[in-house]
């Protein structure tokens, strides 16, 4: 008897809302896709929204409200600025909109959590970045550390060092009013999160180490925010994390990826970003080794990644593996940190979120 292949997946309809920078990438990500249509778009400034429309061959919207009262468009992709974020999803959530956002989620705890809560009770998906957890080495680190390579871990160490935004855009200000740790923090997070599960407890440092900054065009400003964060996040599962962030450091040092320190050894992940990242272990004690059976991947990331995963879900009838709830985690532990630097104590932390299946089909 002839196996019949199984039915292509009917492509999902998406639409942009903002198109800044970061929309381009993740339009050219879509169409490697073949369940992601993009179907719309909208920005505040028409001029932005017609130009991607033309450029990208989809609709340009008038406005929001009319991009979330046409029933052809699925999942909603929140792609503006962060004082935003909770605003566009809300509205798209009450439309009956699955929603995709960049991260983080929300400005606060108590905005994220009213996210989560409104998707589930309307019934409808909430994904946010960062997802580089779905990325090829991101997932091998995943495997080989849940079967318990390096034995119980119990300490990691993350670096998000940046690089000093002002010598490659030409606005950096506003990353200098969200800072560092909100910005590319959050991607460490992800990871080790999605890995670990919740986190119980935040102690952390921030400071403004090079407060006076100048832009390429010999602009002179003052970062509104610190650049320089260290936070030690206790989980509930056992280990205990450092993770630097800084808009100071260079990104090109010897301070970069996630190392994870078990009872049995060590394991390195070079990028918590790129899919095709090095990964290395080694015995307690010994020197680092290329992790075996392990090829990285010859392809950069995919923005949208995530996407797919979020559309094949709602096809599939499957839970997609960027959830809400890990979002607003994630977000009540970046204003614990906050909290702590403010009154120079630890902060307890709340929410929880379910643990997180790995991707099929990654090595």
């Amino acid at each position: 008897m002839t196996v019949q292949p199984p039915e292509p997946l009917q492509p999902v309809n998406l639409a942009v809302v903002g198109c800044g920078v970061i929309a381009t990438p993740y339009a050219q990500g879509m169409q490697s896709y073949p369940a992601l249509r993009l179907y719309g778009c909208f920005d505040v400034d028409p001029e932005r929204a017609r130009a991607y429309a033309e450029q990208q061959g989809c609709l340009a919207f008038e406005s929001l409200e009319a991009l979330l009262a046409d029933p052809a468009v699925e999942i909603v992709v929140n792609l503006t600025v962060l004082p935003a974020h909770y605003a566009v999803t809300r509205q798209a959530l009450e439309a009956g909109k699955h929603v995709f956002s960049e991260k983080p989620l929300a400005s606060s705890s108590a905005q994220a959590q009213e996210l989560v809560t409104l998707a589930r009770t309307l019934g409808v998906r909430l994904a946010c970045a960062p997802v580089t957890i779905l990325g090829g080495a991101q997932q091998r680190a995943l495997q080989e550390l849940r079967a318990g390579r390096i034995g119980p871990v119990r300490v990691i160490y993350a670096e998000a060092n940046h690089g000093r935004i002002e010598s490659w855009h030409p606005v950096p200000q506003s990353f200098y009013g969200v800072g560092p740790l909100r910005d590319v923090g959050v991607y460490p997070l992800g990871i080790v999160t999605s890995i670990f599960g919740p986190a119980s407890r935040v102690w952390a440092y921030g400071q403004a180490v090079k407060p006076q900054r100048v832009t390429k065009r010999g602009q002179p400003f003052e970062v509104s925010e610190n650049d320089f964060y260290v936070a030690l996040i206790e989980f509930a599962s056992g280990p205990v994390l450092r993770l630097t962030a800084s808009f100071y450091t260079t990104d090109k040092g010897k301070q970069t990826g996630i190392e994870f320190q078990g009872d049995d050894g060590q394991l390195y992940l070079s990028s918590w970003m790129a899919p095709d990242a090095a990964l290395e272990v080694a015995q307690f004690g010994a020197v680092y080794e290329p992790l075996p059976d392990y090829t990285p991947a010859p392809q950069g990331w995919n923005w949208a990644l995530a996407l797919d995963d979020l559309a094949r879900s709602l096809r599939e009838n499957r839970p997609h593996r960027v959830p809400g709830e890990q979002a607003a985690h994630i977000v009540e532990i970046l204003e614990a940190a906050h909290t702590s630097i403010r009154e120079g104590k630890k902060v307890e932390v709340h929410s929880t979120f379910p643990a997180v299946a790995p991707a099929l089909g990654q090595p």
